[in-house]
């Protein structure tokens, strides 16, 4: 009977570990499942900040764009070609845009009924015929790979379209508006970020 009995409590004990085996091995697995949950739920966090700040850093490279369009429209404060913004010097602006150093990155608008816009052109910002930032208004945008910043300055081109403002008067020439339609770059190549404005020129003090 004693033979007996301590069989079966040793029995029981081997049960008893074998049990707490398993609730420890599957204690483990929740563990590490959790652990790499959260780890995977801190890098989505980290990338996602990442892309908000570069994204950030291209629409403020794009509105420095935009601001140097209007000041190379403007002739402000050193642009030599500010006779290009006239009523009456249409013909500069051309439908693939102009090339040379009168009328780089002037373009006229894309007809009505076009699949796609000017500013829509593959590549259009990456090269000519888009203008650089300061090409023409001597302004310095600092990009690079120092530091978090743009890893190239903004571009922009500037379209003419007719200016139907109501209670405008009609003039000959028809009076006009730019369109000017920037690029700014994020740290990273891939981030781009595009924006578009109206300006009209302004007049002469």
């Amino acid at each position: 009977m004693k033979r007996q009995s301590m069989c079966a409590r040793n029995s029981q004990r081997h049960v008893q570990r074998g049990v707490t085996l398993i609730v420890v091995l599957l204690i483990l697995v929740i563990v590490t499942v959790l652990g790499i949950g959260g780890a995977q739920i801190a890098l989505l966090g980290e990338r996602s900040t990442r892309n908000d700040r570069d994204y950030l850093i291209a629409s403020q490279a794009a509105e420095a764009g935009l601001v140097d369009g209007e000041l190379d429209i403007d002739g402000t404060p050193h642009t030599g070609r500010v006779d290009s913004f006239v009523a009456n010097n249409l013909a500069i602006f051309v439908p693939a845009c102009g090339t040379t150093p009168a009328n780089l990155g002037l373009c006229e608008r894309a007809l009505p009924g076009s699949p796609n816009e000017v500013w829509q052109t593959p590549g259009i910002f990456t090269a000519a015929p888009s203008v650089p930032f300061g090409a023409y208004t001597g302004r310095v945008f600092a990009a690079g790979n120092s530091g978090i910043r743009s890893f190239q300055a903004p571009r922009y081109i500037i379209e003419v379209v007719e200016d139907r403002t109501p209670g405008i008067e009609v003039t000959i020439p028809p009076p006009v508006l730019y369109r000017i339609t920037a690029v700014g770059f994020g740290p990273r190549q891939g981030t781009q970020v595009a924006m578009q404005s109206i300006y009209r020129k302004r007049l002469p003090q």
